[in-house]
């Protein structure tokens, strides 16, 4: 595969889509992809399960998920994984271009979602309240987290756990309310680059840190940290009731624009498909 220099484009902010069915949302979506190499989705659980429980194809959408949605027995809990499963592969579908149910959605030791067959393509699912948030990459890891934008977090009880010296001493200088916006906003960050990275609270949140005024990642000491190519971004959502924070690496490698699934699904896994299906 061909390199081209990293130039990490900033997420931008997250396309709503309320519901399952075609429209301009899903070009959006497709379009970010093509052209800045990352989109992010932000959806509400309640938004699409109507849709959801009167889906004829719901078993085979869900694939290997069906048996754990069947089997969770709180009504809230299986209905917002019910959403959100599909919320993720709808938004793979609608870059790749192809139907939803076609998609195998698989998890990694840890939980961390991923498309079957579609390397080339990253993915990241948040969901808190009734808020579900899935980031897709095609430059590289993407990590997203989402909070209320009103939750309350204390400085004094956290910032030894997951602020480097220059966060705190930077944050102690704030009034109260501006303290506490900033925090959250740092502890999304935090949790959306540990996502990528595909390493979440192993990482200590002291090991590194994020710029003020750029969000850009920073050694303990305030420094700027080469990490390779990394673009933060934090967007308030849904009226300003949600923050979201995204973290997208580029690798710098020339990744196919062309993401419809026949052009980047993985040729060695074509190939077996094909073979099992005329041993039949």
């Amino acid at each position: 595969m061909a390199h081209r220099p990293a130039a990490s484009t900033t997420p931008l902010p997250p396309v709503h889509v309320a519901g399952p069915g075609p429209g301009r949302p899903w070009q959006t979506v497709r379009a970010r992809l093509e052209q800045n190499g990352n989109a992010v989705v932000t959806a509400t659980w309640g938004e699409w399960l109507t849709a959801a429980l009167a889906d004829p194809a719901l078993r085979p959408l869900l694939g290997h998920d069906w048996q754990r949605y069947r089997r969770t027995r709180d009504a809230a809990a299986r209905y917002r994984f019910l959403t959100s499963r599909m919320i993720v592969k709808y938004t793979a579908a609608a870059a790749l271009r192809t139907d939803p149910a076609e998609l195998d959605l698989a998890y990694r030791i840890g939980g961390r979602p991923f498309i079957r067959g579609y390397d080339q393509i990253d993915v990241s699912l948040s969901h808190t309240d009734d808020l579900i948030t899935v980031g897709i990459s095609r430059t590289g890891r993407i990590g997203v987290d989402a909070e209320p934008a009103d939750r309350t977090v204390s400085f004094e009880l956290l910032h030894r756990h997951m602020c480097t010296p220059a966060e705190s001493a930077e944050l102690a200088r704030l009034p109260p309310a501006r303290q506490t916006a900033q925090l959250l906003r740092l502890w999304t960050l935090k949790e959306a680059y540990t996502k990528a990275l595909g390493q979440g609270l192993r990482l200590g949140f002291t090991e590194f840190g994020f710029a003020a005024d750029s969000s850009a990642l920073t050694a303990p000491d305030g420094s700027p940290a080469a990490r390779g190519a990394w673009a933060f971004a934090t967007h308030l959502v849904l009226g300003s009731r949600y923050l979201v924070s995204t973290a997208c690496q580029d690798t710098g490698l020339d990744t196919a624009r062309d993401t419809a699934a026949a052009t980047m699904l993985d040729q060695g896994l074509t190939g077996a498909v094909e073979e099992a299906l005329a041993a039949r």
